[in-house]
C-alpha cells in the first residue's frame, strides 16, 4: 500500500511549510469546514479527506425533499470553499481504517500520515435493529435521500393523476413521516403543502381534500426536546393544516405502502395497533453515530456510547491519545456545566470545530487555550410557510416571527454567500407564489437507497470475505 505524501512536500511554495505539522481533518460538514476555516493561512498544513467533494447544509435537506430548493442550494464544493487557503488541501475519500500507533489514516488504498488528526465524520439513520425497512422508508441524511424522498412522492401523484379508482388514489395521496423531531416535524409540514398544492394547481384529477400526511412518534408531543408551549404550537398548527398526529406509538413493522403502529398504553376502548397505509412513508427517528467511531475504538480501546459516539476529554480528545480529537455529531461530550451531552446540531458543531482549531494552534506556541464553553443560542423548527418555533436562550416565538428568526439563523449559517443569495430569493418566491422551484423527478428507484453513509460498504466487504472462511 503506497504512502501518500502532502503534495506541498513535493514542490513546496515556501521551504519553510515543510517543516510545518501535518493537521488530517475527516469530514467536511460543519465541525470539519470550520476547523479547516480557522487553520487556513496559519502556519499547519492540513489535509482535508471527505467522501464527498461538497459540504451538505443538511438541515435543509427536507426542502430538497419537497421541491422547494434544488440540491444546488444546499450544498457547495469543498475545493471551492478553501481555493484561497494555500496551506490546505482537499481529498476526495473515505477513509476505512487508522493506524495510531503510526498516526496514519487509510483511504484510497493509501497511508496519510498525520501529527494531528480531526476526526468529524457526523451521523447517520438508525432504524433501531431494523435495517430491512431503511429501503421501504428513506431516511433524510444526504442528498441522495432527499432526491429519493421527493422522487417517491411525485412519483405517487402522477400515477395517482391517472388512476381512476378512488382508493388506489388516496393511497397514492399518503404520505407516512416516522419521528416528530425538528426534521420529521419539518418534512412532514413542507411535504402536507406540496401535496395540497400541487394537487389543486399543477394536476386537473387530483382532489387535495384526498391528500394525507400522518406524523407517528412515540411520545406524548412533537418536538419533545422543546418547550410544551412550543411543542403544543407545533401540534396546533400542524393539526390545522391538515397533518394527522398518531403520537405514543411505536413502529412495530413496514412493509410496502404499509406501516404499523403498536400503543403501549391505548385510550380506553382504542386498538392497541394500528395499521397506516400510504404510498410514500419516510423515516426521521433515530440518529447514529459514523461507523468511524467504532472503528477508533476498535484501535484504541477508547469509549464509545450506546449511539456509538465516542466518549471525549474536555479538549476533544481520547484518552492516551491527545493528537487525536472527535467533534461534532460523531463525539459524546458530557463536560458542560450541567452535565448533559452537546446536543447533535450544527451550533455545537460549528463551535467544537473552530475551538479544536484554535487549541492547536495555541499548542504551537506552546499556549493553553480557555476550556471549550458552549454557547447555546437556542432551537427552533420551520412547520410550514411563514410558520416556525423558536426558543432562544427562554425566549420563545411562533408563527411569522419564529420564521424569519429561523431564516436568518439558517442564512447566517450557510457557509457560502451565493447559497444564501439562492435561498432567499427561493423562499421570497416560495411566500409570494405559494410555487415549490424544483419539482423534478430524477433518477431511478435502485440508485439512491443503496448509498452508504459512513463505513457500511467496508464492513460488509469485509463480511462477506470472512463467510466464505467461515463456512
Amino acid at each position: 500500500m503506497a504512502k501518500e505524501r502532502f503534495f506541498l512536500e513535493l514542490e513546496p511554495s515556501d521551504a519553510e511549510m515543510k517543516r510545518w505539522p501535518h493537521v488530517v481533518i475527516v469530514g467536511g460538514g460543519f465541525a470539519g469546514l470550520k476547523a479547516a476555516h480557522r487553520l487556513a493561512g496559519k502556519p499547519v498544513r492540513v489535509t482535508l479527506v471527505d467522501k464527498r467533494n461538497f459540504n451538505l447544509f443538511q438541515p435543509l435537506l427536507y426542502q430538497v425533499a419537497s421541491g422547494l430548493v434544488s440540491e444546488a442550494d444546499v450544498a457547495t464544493p469543498l475545493r471551492q470553499m478553501l481555493a484561497k487557503a494555500a496551506n490546505v488541501q482537499v481529498l476526495l475519500g473515505e477513509v476505512v481504517d487508522l493506524d495510531p500507533t503510526a498516526r496514519e489514516v487509510v483511504f484510497n488504498d493509501r497511508r496519510l500520515r498525520y501529527d494531528s488528526l480531526i476526526l468529524a465524520t457526523g451521523s447517520g439513520s438508525t432504524y433501531f435493529g431494523h435495517e430491512e425497512w431503511r429501503e421501504l422508508a428513506p431516511p433524510m441524511k444526504i442528498l441522495e435521500h432527499a432526491d429519493e424522498i421527493r422522487r417517491r412522492l411525485l412519483s405517487a401523484l402522477e400515477e395517482a393523476e391517472q388512476t381512476p379508482d378512488p382508493d388506489r388514489c388516496r393511497f397514492l395521496q399518503s404520505v407516512v413521516v416516522v419521528g416528530g423531531g425538528p426534521s420529521g416535524c419539518e418534512l412532514a409540514g413542507s411535504i402536507n403543502e406540496l401535496m395540497r398544492h400541487a394537487s389543486r394547481r399543477d394536476f386537473r384529477h387530483l382532489d387535495p381534500r384526498v391528500c394525507r400526511v400522518v406524523l407517528v412518534d412515540p411520545g406524548d408531543r412533537v418536538l419533545r426536546a422543546m418547550d410544551p408551549v412550543l411543542s403544543k404550537a407545533a401540534a396546533d398548527y400542524l393539526g390545522s393544516r391538515g397533518v394527522e398526529l398518531v403520537l405514543g406509538g411505536r413502529v412495530q413493522s413496514i412493509e410496502a405502502g404499509r406501516l404499523t403502529v403498536a400503543f403501549k398504553s391505548p385510550p380506553p376502548g382504542a386498538p392497541a395497533e394500528r395499521v397506516l397505509e400510504a404510498a410514500t412513508i419516510c423515516w426521521s427517528a433515530g440518529v447514529r453515530a459514523s461507523h468511524l467511531g467504532r472503528l477508533l475504538a476498535d484501535r484504541t480501546g477508547c469509549a464509545v456510547d450506546r449511539g456509538g459516539r465516542v466518549v471525549v476529554e474536555p479538549d476533544f480528545s481520547i484518552a492516551g491519545h491527545p493528537e487525536i480529537r472527535i467533534v461534532g455529531d460523531l463525539c459524546t461530550y458530557t463536560h458542560t456545566i450541567d452535565g448533559k451531552p452537546l446536543p447533535g446540531m450544527a451550533g455545537p458543531a460549528v463551535q467544537m470545530g473552530g475551538w479544536v482549531a484554535l487549541d492547536l494552534l495555541a499548542q504551537l506556541k506552546g499556549q493553553r487555550q480557555p476550556p471549550f464553553r458552549w454557547f447555546d443560542f437556542g432551537s427552533m423548527a420551520v412547520i410550514g410557510p411563514l410558520c416556525a418555533v423558536a426558543d432562544l436562550r427562554g425566549l420563545k416565538f411562533t408563527g411569522p416571527l419564529g420564521w424569519l428568526l429561523w431564516g436568518l439563523a439558517h442564512l447566517a449559517f450557510m457557509p457560502d454567500n451565493e447559497n444564501r443569495i439562492t435561498l432567499l430569493t427561493k423562499w421570497l418566491w416560495m411566500i409570494a407564489t405559494n410555487q415549490s422551484a424544483s419539482l423534478l423527478i430524477t433518477g431511478r428507484s435502485d440508485q439512491h437507497m443503496g448509498v452508504e453513509v459512513g463505513l457500511e460498504r467496508a464492513e460488509r466487504e469485509r463480511d462477506s470475505l470472512a463467510e466464505p472462511a467461515a463456512a
